[in-house]
């Protein structure tokens, strides 16, 4: 299967609208983040994605309030800014499995190393690869639109990652983001390396 370079505004509007729809877990707690990390460990491949509360500041960067990961059913949403540090989950984010398959995933690397500093290892930035398949849109819209065949919303973007509880469109964007960077990585490797 080839792949569109490019995909025009126009057309990605025409797509069908997708979301998650497996089971979205809010990760607050460290008996909460316990449980997430064990059943995690079993994983093969995952998706990941940050959140970070937006700043209008230039030169100002939050802090991670939000790391999601991602499998086919599963999405756990860890509220970094409320679990604080968790050996477990430096663990999955420094060891090789699961491979954590991200979009433009450099800046949430760095900036979770205010709480991880350990080297992050494992992981896959979807840009890095697209290329090989000729697709040269490498934002998380764009991708999801070409290799999947579907749009996702980006409505929730900018919304206070740090509030004191999430909403439900929040939690469900948050699943998405990084549940897509792990169905757009299956779906190019399904199709073999050009």
């Amino acid at each position: 299967m080839n792949f569109a370079s490019h995909i025009e505004p126009d057309e990605l509007n025409l797509l069908p609208l997708r979301s998650f729809e497996g089971t979205i877990h809010v990760i607050s707690n460290k008996e909460e983040a316990d449980e997430a990390v064990e059943r995690l460990s079993y994983a093969e491949i995952v998706g990941f994605d940050t959140e970070t509360r937006p700043t209008f500041k230039k030169g100002k960067l939050n802090d991670v309030a939000l790391l999601q990961l991602a499998t086919r059913y599963d999405a756990y949403l860890f509220r970094v800014s409320k679990l604080g540090y968790h050996a477990g989950l430096e663990k999955l984010l420094t060891g090789s499995r699961p491979m954590k398959i991200g979009a433009a995933i450099h800046e949430d690397i760095r900036a979770l190393k205010a709480i991880y500093p350990h080297p992050a290892n494992g992981f896959i930035d979807l840009q890095d690869i697209v290329k090989n398949y000729g697709i040269e849109n490498i934002g998380v819209k764009k991708m999801t639109a070409i290799v999947l065949g579907f749009r996702i919303s980006k409505s929730q973007q900018l919304s206070n990652w740090d509030a004191e509880t999430i909403t439900e469109a929040q939690m469900v964007y948050a699943a998405t983001d990084a549940w897509v960077s792990l169905e757009i990585y299956l779906k190019l490797i399904q199709n073999g390396t050009p």
